[in-house]
């Protein structure tokens, strides 16, 4: 009997510990990212991509990398845990357009925007010390970078494992 329970609150603890610090499985709500990730599908959360995570808040306690392009990255903004794409990382060139509407091209890769977004970032030629571009895949129903500024990635809590 008290082995029984002994490996049951071995098996409780390390869940605990694994969901805390290692992964974490989580829904789609939304559908920023769509067609990479369907709202209602399922992801795992790599919690150690970057660094140790500080369980309690959205900061590091041992830090050893950063999110770089192309990652799915997890991060928190306005209560809520977020998932987008980072498409530009610190000191990379950014290129604004307002020709034939607006647009940000990063790399090879061109983003529209809407005027507001525009006018929030028309003076950004590169990506912050420190911060990241993250977007969604679906530009047209996404709130991101383009909307709220650059994130930071200290606030880049995990990437996206499997989906």
């Amino acid at each position: 009997m008290r082995r029984n329970f002994l490996c049951i609150l071995t098996g409780l603890l390390l869940g605990i510990l694994l969901k805390l610090f290692v992964f974490d499985i989580k829904k789609i709500e939304g559908v920023s990212m769509e067609p990479c990730l369907k709202e209602g599908s399922y992801i795992m959360e790599n919690k150690l991509a970057y660094g140790l995570v500080n369980p309690s808040g959205s900061s590091f306690l041992i830090k050893w990398s950063s999110p770089k392009k192309n990652d799915i990255v997890l991060y928190h903004y306005n209560n809520h845990t977020v998932v987008k794409r980072c498409v530009a990382v610190e000191n990379e060139e950014l290129e604004i357009y307002e020709d034939s509407g607006y647009s940000l091209v990063v790399g090879e890769k061109k983003i529209p925007l809407t005027e507001e977004q525009y006018h929030r970032i028309k003076y950004s030629e590169s990506v912050p010390e420190g911060m990241i571009l993250a977007v969604g895949d679906n530009y047209d129903e996404s709130v991101d970078s383009r909307d709220y500024g650059f994130v930071s990635a200290e606030n880049v809590t995990g990437k996206v494992l499997w989906k």
